[in-house]
């Protein structure tokens, strides 16, 4: 077994000895490009939509980008626009955008009974949020499984209350298609509305709901849970994860419960037990999953603010969600909390984090919000506010294209060509990461310096 300092100057000699001089961040920056635009050429043929409607190349790049970075916002309504190639093509760019590009690349190499080269294992490492290149291929089968996994358990849940409304083909369909989008995290649905028509049905809802949470995650942490009765053990990583979730999770539902004053808004024949799972959803989707049971122009400012708060946070790392992710939200309430108690080390679970991980966190928070500002403050230029409406109608869904939510407020049918533009671009920076971005564009050398200044103090608060 070879340490990762030798893999990776195996693949840095590698790669300079085919005169490649792209970083692992650009290639999986290419590779994600690439698929969008394969993606984009299939959704334009004319057999991708239905009869007598045409697709703009502007929207079929906007769809295959939304679904490649699971995201689930869209120009044009699914099921009246996209035929059933156009619905496959988009479930199958969410599949890849869901579970990473390179995961299924591993894949092929393992049917093909070849050996993934060192480049393929850095990448998919980069792509997973892997700590060791070792498991490599391990981890990539363990990943595709319980993904398949837990989406065919997802379709056959969700058949017992489609298959019956629908028939049995269009039912299976159905199921198939919200599977992906539950565990992927994406907003794409097949009933014209979302989930609107479904607010006094719990038990669609309750599933998609359980499958947004399996998808948020993350594929490690699912790991740790599986291995529980054997390791008796959960990494630091899990255990922050699942507290971070857990907190915003069960604080956002009990927040919604009274901004909402017990969903008073759902039809008067909802029972009890169907508006508390109406308000889970709400409380879960914002993490990047997009599947809403009712419109946010009829809901409160103040869900609206917490829900931009949730969109922004995200998911947990090396799963199918965006946003900043729960776990550097978890560190930096930790080290808050530790520097108002005077202590100095940042501290959960009887472990202590390392400096680079709040420094990394502290870093992802502040430039994440640099880069919604921005967006912000183009959108706000080239967009139309409606009338009764302020500028939560655009910061929601620059925050929703941030985290990959897929959620809006009614702005991304009206979208100009720039404002495509922006939210794709916002789109593409939550799902492939905005480390991922920022060092393919700023061409970053992540060689150390040999020196260093000296160090001196400026005044704090």
């Amino acid at each position: 077994m070879y340490p990762d300092t030798y893999i990776k100057g195996q693949v840095s000699s590698l790669m300079q000895k085919h005169s490649y001089k792209l970083s692992l961040p650009k290639l999986l920056t290419i590779g994600f490009v690439t698929i969008i635009l394969i993606g984009s050429i299939l959704l334009k043929l004319p057999i991708a939509s239905r009869p007598g409607v045409t697709t703009h190349y502007i929207d079929a790049l906007f769809t295959a980008t939304s679904a490649t970075c699971v995201t689930g916002m869209t120009t044009v309504n699914t099921i009246a626009h996209w035929s059933l190639f156009g619905q496959l093509v988009i479930m199958v760019l969410v599949e890849i955008g869901g579970l990473g590009f390179m995961t299924f690349t591993v894949l092929l190499f393992s049917m093909l009974r070849r050996q993934p080269t060192l480049t393929t294992r850095a990448l998919v490492k980069e792509s997973l949020s892997l700590e060791s290149l070792a498991d490599v291929k391990t981890v990539t089968r363990y990943v595709i499984g319980l993904s398949l996994t837990i989406q065919m358990i997802g379709v056959v849940l969700l058949s017992f209350d489609l298959v019956p409304r629908y028939g049995w083909i269009k039912g299976i369909y159905y199921s198939i298609f919200h599977s992906v989008m539950g565990f992927c995290n994406a907003g794409f649905d097949l009933f014209g509305n979302s989930l609107e028509n479904f607010g006094n049905d719990p038990y669609v809802i309750f599933i998609l709901s359980i499958l947004i949470v399996a998808g948020g995650l993350g594929f490690l942490v699912w790991r740790d849970i599986l291995l529980w009765p054997h390791r008796h053990r959960v990494s630091l990583h899990t255990k922050i994860s699942l507290t971070t979730s857990a907190t915003l999770t069960t604080g956002a539902t009990i927040i919604f419960w009274f901004t909402e004053h017990g969903m008073a808004k759902m039809p008067g024949h909802a029972d009890t037990w169907a508006r508390m799972v109406d308000t889970f959803l709400l409380a879960v989707s914002p993490r990047t999953a997009g599947l809403q049971v009712m419109p946010y122009t009829s809901v409160s400012m103040a869900e609206i603010i917490i829900t931009m708060m949730l969109m922004f946070i995200g998911g947990t790392p090396g799963s199918t969600a965006g946003g900043v992710k729960t776990t550097t939200i978890g560190i930096l309430w930790l080290q808050s909390w530790a520097a108002l108690r005077g202590r100095e080390d940042v501290e959960f679970a009887h472990r202590r984090f390392t400096r680079a991980n709040i420094y990394r966190a502290s870093m992802l928070v502040f430039v994440s919000t640099i880069v919604v500002v921005i967006a912000v403050v183009l959108l706000s230029i080239f967009e139309t506010i409606p009338k009764g409406q302020g500028l939560e109608y655009i910061m929601f869904e620059a925050l929703s294209a941030f985290g990959t939510a897929g959620m809006t407020m009614g702005l991304t049918s009206d979208l100009t060509i720039p404002g495509k533009v922006i939210i794709m671009a916002l789109m593409f920076i939550g799902r492939v990461g905005l480390f991922t971005v920022m060092y393919t564009i700023l061409n970053a050398d992540r060689n150390k310096k040999h020196y260093r200044y000296v160090e001196e103090s400026v005044m704090i608060g």
